[in-house]
């Protein structure tokens, strides 16, 4: 059974910056899809960012293009999404996802058969 861990949330002013981490184990997650959804309190979870499993293909929710970016390490696991530029509306519980869904699709709606981490925290405020 896939198991994905999530790492790097915390607390960060407005404009600052964070790096998540999620490490899979378990299963052969370089043959997956991956990526991460957030859910704010009172708001439904959403798709913010998915990477292919090959020639890496990308997807990014319109309202965090041009600040964070999804990249995959492949020999480590592992996939990263690096937060620049963080506003209060950032703020989410951030979960790692895995699936066997094209990006375009896994990143759209949070499907319960996909693999789900058990989410980390980010904060952004003064």
């Amino acid at each position: 059974q896939l198991q994905l861990v999530e790492s790097g949330g915390g607390l960060v002013q407005p404009g600052g910056s964070l790096r998540l981490s999620c490490q899979a184990s378990g299963g052969t997650s370089n043959r997956l899809a991956m990526g991460w959804f957030r859910q704010a309190p009172g708001k439904d979870r959403e798709g913010v960012a998915c990477i292919s499993s090959g020639d890496p293909t990308t997807y990014y929710a319109d309202s965090v293009k041009g600040r964070f970016t999804i990249s995959r390490d492949n020999s480590k696991n592992t996939i990263y999404l690096e937060m620049n530029n963080l506003t209060p509306e950032d703020t989410a519980v951030y979960y790692c996802v895995a699936s066997g869904f094209m990006v375009q699709v896994m990143c759209s709606i949070p499907y319960d058969d996909d693999y789900w981490g058990q989410g980390t925290q980010v904060t952004v405020s003064p």
